[in-house]
């Protein structure tokens, strides 16, 4: 059963009844800072709590495992773009502790993937035309690292400015502890 109903109802009985309101900001990060932070449903409220954030006060980018792997996907133009247009003055890299990521095999994907009916011949496919589906669907070992190795992935693009801070964080997805990787 979709969720979409429900929301579309819960949706419009929030617009006629103004609870917008309390969530009116501007397009720039009040705090002057661009987060990118793992997708996980734990971190949605728990993370700008822990961090002290109020809507508005940060731009938030969120993907799986919280990484930039590739030097110009959506995850770093992401980054430039509040860095360049939005007014970030900082970036921070959080990850968290117990993350899916971790560990995580592309065997065990791409079983899954032909299970919900996706062809050899599609994976195939790709794999000829040069994806390389073994390392874009394979986690990572430590947290710690992965945290490093973004950080270091923002730090060394070509188009990111000298002076912008990147620090690296991980974050306890059930207390809310942030630790100290990286101070930018």
């Amino acid at each position: 059963m979709s969720a979409l109903p429900e929301i579309m109802s819960y949706n419009q009985n929030f617009v006629e009844t103004g609870k917008y309101e309390e969530f009116r900001t501007t397009k720039f990060p009040d705090k002057g800072i661009v987060i990118l932070t793992c997708m996980d449903t734990r971190l949605v409220e728990l993370l700008p709590r822990a961090m002290n954030l109020r809507n508005g006060d940060a731009k938030i980018i969120k993907n799986a495992g919280a990484m930039v792997t590739h030097p110009f996907g959506s995850i770093m133009r992401s980054i430039l773009v509040a860095v360049y247009e939005l007014q970030a003055k900082e970036v921070f890299v959080v990850g968290h502790y117990d993350c899916g990521m971790t560990s995580l095999k592309p065997g065990s994907v791409l079983e899954k993937a032909k299970q919900s009916g996706v062809s050899e011949e599609k994976i195939e496919t790709l794999q000829h035309a040069g994806i390389e589906l073994d390392k874009w669907l394979t986690g990572f070992e430590s947290v710690a690292d992965s945290v490093r190795q973004t950080v270091n992935n923002i730090k060394q693009h070509p188009l990111f400015p000298e002076g912008i801070a990147v620090h690296g964080l991980v974050i306890h997805p059930e207390t809310g502890k942030l630790d100290l990787v990286i101070k930018g």
